[in-house]
């Protein structure tokens, strides 16, 4: 009997055992939060704009506070919930073509996606950074919040995909999987 965690690849080459490192211990609690913060969030924003449209067709008084706080949670779902689709391998990808070349080659290559989607993290992580730096002094409309809430995902996110990316450099330099958090 084999180890349900211990995967194959396609043409069964190649068998890699779960990650075990202190980053992989560290960000799957981390990205397991995230995914359950995103699920509430949309459902928050579900509960939001049906009292939207119940408040604007039934009560014939529209809520003025429920769009911009439903536009704020879209962003810390969205961006949170893209982070851990990077470390549980949900993102875009071209497995397909990898599949195709030889174990050391495509190794390789998801080594250089890997830091290419860490360097985006990283410019994600620094430009949200600056801009919430550049309207920390600002209130977002009919909420009374700062601006900088706005910002805090982009910058939250961009951290967590650089870590989540160097988990997996990490893993595939050890011939190791990141296992994703549902699991």
């Amino acid at each position: 009997m084999t180890d349900p965690h211990v995967a194959s690849h396609e043409q069964g080459a190649v068998a890699t055992r779960p990650s075990t490192g202190l980053l992989s211990r560290v960000n799957a609690p981390i990205a397991r939060l995230g995914m359950y913060l995103s699920v509430t969030g949309l459902l928050v924003i579900v509960a939001i704009v049906f009292y939207q449209v119940f408040g604007r067709y039934v009560l014939n008084s529209s809520p003025t506070w429920t769009e911009n706080l439903a536009l704020v949670l879209i962003l810390y779902v969205t961006l949170i919930g893209a982070a851990v689709g990077v470390r549980d391998a949900g993102h875009i990808g071209m497995d397909s073509l990898l599949v195709m070349l030889p174990d050391h080659a495509r190794e390789k290559i998801e080594i250089v996606i890997h830091v290419l989607v860490a360097g985006f993290g990283l410019a994600m992580a620094y430009n949200g950074w600056i801009l919430g730096a550049s309207v920390g002094t600002v209130k977002i409309p009919n909420l009374g919040l700062p601006e900088v809430i706005r910002y805090v995902p982009l910058f939250a996110s961009g951290v967590l995909i650089v870590s989540f990316s160097i988990e997996h450099i990490i893993a595939l330099l050890r011939g190791e999987e990141v296992v994703p958090s549902w699991n």
